[in-house]
């Protein structure tokens, strides 16, 4: 595709709290697009390097897992007269952290110092746009930096985009704060070229203002096999000068994808910015592989996706494996039943999974419309610790109209988890655009609101006009909290009994194969561990059920049992939480242990 000619430099920065030990995937991607398609050159800056290694890469990193605290810090620069109550919601979110809680004026202190030098650094007035990418936990740091800017280069355009300016919050930055001069909604690399042509054809018209208050052009859907690698080298650059010899591992992002193949989850706002689903062809991403670990020395990946594209990711890792490198890769993946696929992307070299787990009960699996049963959690956190991959996952508590029984479902389900990697409970909440957020009355939800945490963020002036992508909301909230508690516990109790075990590489339910039986060992929360033995026949039932099975593919595979005996046997393995039955069909639970 032929270069727009545009001669103008632009500057794309990304604040904290992006992870540290990682590029920007939007500042990479950008810089790619606009400098293949035009004249255009680009810096990027990282200022969350800096911020790292004031604070201590520890300190970062529990920051930026708790988004409130870290909006609060920069609530309290770019708001000074606010800072009371944004250092209030600190301490409230940091509570279990009282090291840090206690920290507050401290970490302000420090952000305050890092964000003036590296606005005193930078040349601004070389720029004709400075661009920022708004995501999760990034609108205080960015809405602080951009104001910082302004105060230096009051003519100078800013444009701010991302997820975190998606609809009306892209809107409503633009009329409440004057040092937002652009905001781009959805996918940027063709609406910030064509906020570029505007800006030059602006500079050459000397009869023409410079335009403000604009939220884009309609964003379109690209093809991603036709975008330009992103490009790495300014965060490169940036963290070899900070953080010399690279004391951590860096994951590089790599995107295979862009929305979600299955994007019906009623609880999700994570596709507002994109147009449909699309992904890249695997030769594709395997040529982007291939020059990053030539071009930065990097083996550690983390794919950006909210849901991989299966097939591709398939031939991908197929590939992968072929290399012969020690690649590792982290991914986001909807639940995998078949354990062939999580084994070929171990081989492949991923070594930890985001899955979108969210429930133990089908009917509240049917009410989040999240296309999966408890059998196939199940069987997705079996194969996970089957093939050594390190899953983490959500237990959403306090879904809105979730009744007892689908708690009381959870708790029993909660027992036949146990012995695989614990779940972390997720309280849920009311995301901007979701379709919970926009038929709430479906279930149960009586008005909508702000949600309270963000008064401590904004100044009530401002507030009141603000879009925001987290709300809160009337309905059957106290219900709710007071029906999950028990289930808040047992999952405490989980994680307590994985870090309490004495040998973490030994499953807490396997077997040993002895050829014509079985020895099954299994901990328990209390007590010591249970042995079972399955000989003859039961031992090739249970293995043939490695794999969910239907009950009319068990008694086919053994036309010599009956099917009272065969439900009996079942039943026995079922109370024992040996194996796991919903709806006729069958799963065990234990993983092979080989000495």
């Amino acid at each position: 595709m032929p270069k727009t000619p545009i001669t103008s430099q632009v500057a794309l920065v990304s604040m904290p709290w992006s992870l540290f030990n990682r590029p920007s995937v939007q500042l990479g991607a950008l810089k790619a697009y606009l400098e293949t398609r035009s004249d255009v050159r680009v810096d990027c800056f990282h200022p969350y390097l800096a911020v790292a290694r004031s604070l201590s890469p520890e300190t970062y990193t529990a920051l930026s897992k708790n988004s409130w605290a870290g909006e609060a810090l920069y609530s309290a620069i770019l708001f000074p007269e606010h800072k009371k109550s944004a250092a209030a919601l600190f301490r409230k979110c940091c509570k279990n952290t009282p090291i840090i809680a206690k920290n507050f004026e401290t970490y302000r202190q420090r952000l305050q110092k890092e964000l003036e030098l590296w606005l005193d650094a930078t040349t601004f007035s070389s720029y004709s746009l400075v661009g920022f990418s708004v995501c999760f936990s990034q609108l205080f740091s960015s809405l602080a930096a951009a104001s910082g800017i302004k105060k230096r280069n009051s003519s100078l355009s800013i444009v701010f985009g991302g997820s975190s300016c998606v609809g009306e919050l892209g809107t409503s930055l633009l009329e409440q704060f004057p040092q937002v001069d652009h905001v781009i909604a959805g996918e940027g690399e063709e609406q910030l070229l064509h906020l570029c042509r505007s800006l030059i054809r602006s500079v050459k018209n000397e009869n023409a203002s410079a335009t403000t208050c604009t939220a884009g052009t309609t964003p379109t859907a690209l093809d991603c096999n036709t975008l330009p690698r992103a490009d790495y080298h300014p965060y490169f650059r940036e963290l070899d000068n900070i953080f010399p010899g690279r004391p951590f591992r860096v994951r590089i992002p790599l995107e295979f994808s862009r929305g979600c193949w299955w994007r019906k989850c009623r609880f999700c706002n994570l596709n507002l910015q994109w147009q449909g689903y699309r992904y890249k062809h695997a030769e594709g991403l395997l040529q982007e592989l291939r020059h990053h670990i030539d071009d930065h020395h990097c083996l550690d990946y983390t794919f950006c996706d909210n849901a991989l594209p299966p097939k591709e990711t398939d031939r991908f890792f197929e590939a992968v494996e072929k290399w012969g490198i020690d690649l590792d890769f982290f991914a986001e993946i909807r639940a995998v039943s078949q354990p062939k696929t999580l084994a070929l992307y171990r081989q492949g070299g991923l070594s930890g999974v985001q899955v979108g787990i969210e429930a133990l009960s089908s009917t509240l699996l049917e009410k989040m419309n999240k296309g999966t049963t408890v059998i196939e959690n199940l069987a997705v956190l079996k194969y996970c610790k089957e093939n050594n991959i390190r899953l983490d996952g959500n237990l959403i508590v306090e879904f809105p109209g979730s009744v007892q029984a689908e708690a009381e479902e959870t708790l029993v389900n909660l027992d036949y988890a146990l012995p695989f990697h614990p779940l972390s409970v997720a309280t849920f909440f009311l995301g901007q655009g979701s379709p919970i957020d926009r038929d709430p009355k479906r279930y149960g939800i009586d008005a909508v609101s702000r949600h309270g945490y963000y008064a401590s963020l904004f100044p009530p002036e401002i507030l009141v006009h603000m879009h925001l992508l987290i709300k809160d909301y009337r309905g059957d909230k106290t219900i709710q909290q007071k029906r999950w508690q028990q289930v808040r516990r047992r999952v405490a109790l989980w994680q307590e009994f994985h870090r309490k075990r004495k040998d973490s590489s030994l499953p807490a339910l396997g077997y040993r194969d002895g050829s014509s039986f079985l020895i099954i060992r299994q901990e328990r929360l209390s007590g010591p561990a249970l042995m079972h033995r399955l000989k003859g026949i039961s031992r090739l039932l249970y293995l043939f059920c490695a794999t969910i099975r239907s009950l009319s593919e068990i008694l086919q595979q053994f036309p010599q049992l009956e099917e009272k005996m065969v439900l009996h046997f079942l039943a026995d393995l079922d109370k024992k939480h040996l194996l796991y039955a919903e709806d006729g069909k069958y799963l065990a639970l234990a993983i092979h242990v080989q000495m």
